[in-house]
C-alpha cells in the first residue's frame, strides 16, 4: 500500500510541473506577435499569441475612396489570417502538454 502513496505524490508533483510550464507557455504565447497579410502585404495585422490586435498597417496605394469595400475586404482577411497563425501556434505551442491525454476536442 506504501507504494502506491509514493506513486500518487510522485504524480501529483509531476501535474504541479506540467501546470507551470503551461503557465509559462502560456505566457510566453501572449509576447509573441504573428503577422497577416491580405493583398499582396497591401493590409497587414500583426496579433499577440492571446489573439489580441497591436496593429494594423494599410499601404496607401490600396486607399480608394471609391471602393472602401476592397479595403474592408482586404483587413478582415490580414485579420483573419493572423488569428488563424495564432491558432496555429496556441496548438503547437499547448499541444506538448496534451499528447497522450484523451481531453475532449478543441480544448487547447
Amino acid at each position: 500500500m506504501r507504494g502506491g502513496m509514493g506513486n500518487m505524490q510522485n504524480m501529483m508533483k509531476q501535474m504541479q510541473k506540467m501546470q507551470k510550464k503551461m503557465a509559462e507557455a502560456q505566457e510566453e504565447l501572449g509576447e509573441k506577435k504573428i503577422e497577416g497579410t491580405a493583398g499582396g502585404g497591401m493590409v497587414t495585422v500583426v496579433v499577440s499569441g492571446h489573439k489580441e490586435i497591436l496593429e494594423v498597417n494599410i499601404k496607401p496605394d490600396v486607399v480608394d475612396p471609391e471602393d472602401i469595400e476592397m479595403l474592408q475586404d482586404l483587413v478582415l482577411a490580414a485579420t483573419n489570417d493572423a488569428l488563424k497563425k495564432a491558432d496555429e501556434l496556441t496548438n503547437q505551442t499547448m499541444g506538448q502538454f496534451t499528447k497522450g491525454m484523451n481531453l475532449p476536442g478543441g480544448m487547447f
